[in-house]
């Protein structure tokens, strides 16, 4: 593409088509994503038989994050070449069709180990989606001023894809007695999950129809299309926008899962407003515990004792729903205000995307901020008031999340066709997925270390501290982020 040159699309009815169906691939990539920040802890407690607060739980948090996009990252990376190689819209419908199937599949797990496997499948669709719709866009809107516009608000729909998620869980947690019993009990977090294979069915029965990558697509038929290679990404033209572009982007997934995502799972119900609520869950779990055991040990000549102890198992076990309610719907307010920050923050790159000419500059515009908010945000209100909380999350979310919409601005403009899938699979699943989210396993083990009363209160120091560190490091290797060329890469 020469885009320097190219005009304007004027957008038709596939176009238009085009740019809905793109916004809801981006919203559900997120809903995927964000249901285990919702659902994590209810989860573990259930398939792991401990209450709320133990440290097992934040250890398999840490595990679920970090492992489901070590293993995501990497099927990702391969991805990424593959949408090179074979073609944009052929992978995105394959990625989709992946991530929906395991996610609902998910909801069925009888162990942590399953659920890790599962989400592992999850996060490795999530993760080729991104890839494959970034570049099918770009290339399909050379000009450079309308590429900005729509690669902005098109990717703003990921925050209201975190909404979403936050919304349909709320609904959920307060219908969830209504829904079909699973292994004979509501526990919302396995709705939720299932929930995932919804929304990607239009996306599947439509995408196939809509037009490959122009460019890409001409680019085969003429027999001129390179083969992708990840050694080129090294090469001494791109050395510098590969490793600096990595870097930025493992940053940021770090302060995204060492610190924001585990505000509405480890941090939220160690606030004094949770207090109540989950002293009053885990007694129930306790109870539910002691009636297990007394039917493990129950005589098999007294069947219908044992019948009525089953019962009584069947009404301990949706006191514990009710129980949490409170926690849970605390917790989808709070994962609200995130994504509220988050969206907020989008639009205000997309904007400020076509007012600010320096790249480097446009990302320090939500790096400085960031740096200063979120120490203040997790050591002060996450460990003090819920809704100061809600609020500083927000703020810390905007500055964050405006970042990921950078990217997908960025990235399109520093590879080249033949390499642009290749080099963004690269800085977004090695950088972003499968480094950045270590972030959370760091904090959850730097939790088991740090002062505080409660696991809770040490998860916040540690997140703080964590956040801290990557922000800073992102703000120092900004100043050394290639600026693009004028004009698109040759290839």
């Amino acid at each position: 593409m020469n885009a320097a040159d190219a005009q304007p699309v004027r957008l038709t009815t596939v176009h238009w088509l085009i740019l809905i169906i793109a916004s809801i691939g981006f919203a559900f990539d997120i809903y995927e994503l964000l249901m285990l920040p919702l659902i994590a802890s209810s989860a573990l407690s259930e398939l792991l038989g401990v209450p709320l607060g133990d440290k097992s739980i934040t250890t398999w948090i840490g595990n679920l994050a970090w492992g489901s996009a070590m293993v995501g990252g990497a099927i990702g990376l391969v991805g990424g070449w593959l949408t090179d190689r074979l073609g944009r819209r052929r992978v995105l419908t394959w990625s989709i069709l992946i991530y929906a199937t395991s996610a609902f599949a998910s909801g069925f797990a009888q162990s942590v180990e399953s659920l890790f496997v599962l989400r592992c499948l999850t996060f490795a669709g999530v993760c080729v989606e991104f890839v494959a719709a970034i570049a099918w866009l770009a290339e399909l809107f050379p000009n450079p001023r309308q590429r900005e516009t729509i690669l902005g608000f098109t990717q703003a729909f990921s925050s209201l894809g975190g909404l979403l998620a936050a919304g349909i869980y709320g609904l959920i947690v307060v219908n969830s007695d209504r829904l079909p019993a699973i292994y004979g009990a509501h526990a919302p977090w396995r709705y939720m999950l299932m929930s995932g294979l919804l929304p990607a069915l239009p996306l599947i029965v439509i995408r196939p129809f809509l037009p490959e990558s122009p460019a890409w697509q001409a680019k085969r038929a003429a027999g001129q299309l390179r083969r992708p290679s990840f050694a080129e990404l090294f090469a001494p033209g791109l050395r510098r926008t590969t490793i600096v572009t990595t870097i930025l982007f493992a940053c940021c997934y770090g302060a995204a899962f060492g610190a924001i995502q585990l505000g509405p799972t480890q941090i939220l119900p160690g606030l004094p407003e949770m207090t109540a609520a989950r002293t009053a869950q885990d007694e129930a779990k306790k109870q539910v515990a002691g009636m297990q055991a007394m039917i493990d040990q129950a005589s098999a000549d007294d069947p219908a004792g044992k019948a009525q102890m089953v019962d009584a198992l069947k009404q301990l076990r949706k006191q514990v729903g009710a129980k949490g309610k409170p926690i849970e719907a605390a917790r989808s307010r709070l994962q609200t205000f995130q994504e509220m920050g988050g969206l907020v923050g989008r639009f205000v790159l997309a904007v400020a995307a076509l007012i600010i000419v320096s790249r480097r500059s446009l990302l320090q515009l939500f790096l400085v901020p960031g740096l200063i908010l979120l120490p203040l945000v997790f050591v002060y209100p996450a460990t003090r008031s819920l809704p100061q909380f809600e609020w500083g999350l927000a703020a810390v979310a905007l500055c964050t999340v405006a970042q990921f919409s950078f990217w997908g601005n960025y990235l399109p403009r520093v590879f080249p066709l033949h390499l642009r899938g290749t080099g963004e699979s690269f800085a977004a699943n090695v950088g972003g997925r499968m480094i950045g989210t270590s972030a959370s396993l760091i904090t959850t083990r730097l939790a088991q270390v740090m002062p505080g009363d409660s696991q809770f209160t040490k998860v916040a120091y540690a997140a703080a501290a964590v956040g801290t560190f990557v922000y800073a490091l992102a703000l120092v290797v900004s100043f050394f982020l290639p600026e693009p060329h004028e004009k698109d890469l040759a290839d």
